[in-house]
């Protein structure tokens, strides 16, 4: 949120339009959209002894100084098990699938969960909670 001053009529048109540059400056600097990504949708499937994860990601992309930067597979008490990096912003393309693996994942595991973050580091959304099928 972006507060914009109020500026009394008594003031001059020079400090009125020093205040305004500095609210459009502070709206240049700060992000219009920095809410994590979101995650549409996960596929997992068996691939030799590991597994594959298919992830697709929703986010609202800008460029380079904003963008989904990655998602991670985590277990339950929170310990990510495998990262995958995006390097590169995906602006015209939305929502976007991704792949890793495959991914050996302890003995016993019933469930994982995904996470997706962006290159801002907006507080991610919460884990999105996968059966594991055997």
């Amino acid at each position: 949120m972006i507060l914009i001053p109020f500026i009394p009529p008594r003031y001059s048109s020079a400090r009125l339009g020093l205040a305004t540059l500095t609210c459009a400056l502070l709206m240049v600097a700060l992000p219009a959209d920095a809410d994590a990504p979101v995650i549409q949708g996960i596929r997992v499937e068996k691939e030799g002894m590991g597994w594959r994860f298919h992830v697709t990601v929703q986010h609202a992309d800008t460029g380079w100084d904003h963008y989904a930067d990655g998602w991670e597979i985590l277990d339950a008490s929170g310990t990510v098990l495998a990262t995958r990096t995006l390097h590169h912003p995906h602006v015209n393309e939305q929502p976007f699938t991704r792949s890793l693996g495959p991914i050996m994942l302890p003995d016993g595991t019933r469930e994982v969960f995904v996470r997706a973050h962006c290159s801002l580091g907006a507080e991610p959304n919460e884990p999105t909670r996968v059966d594991i099928g055997f």
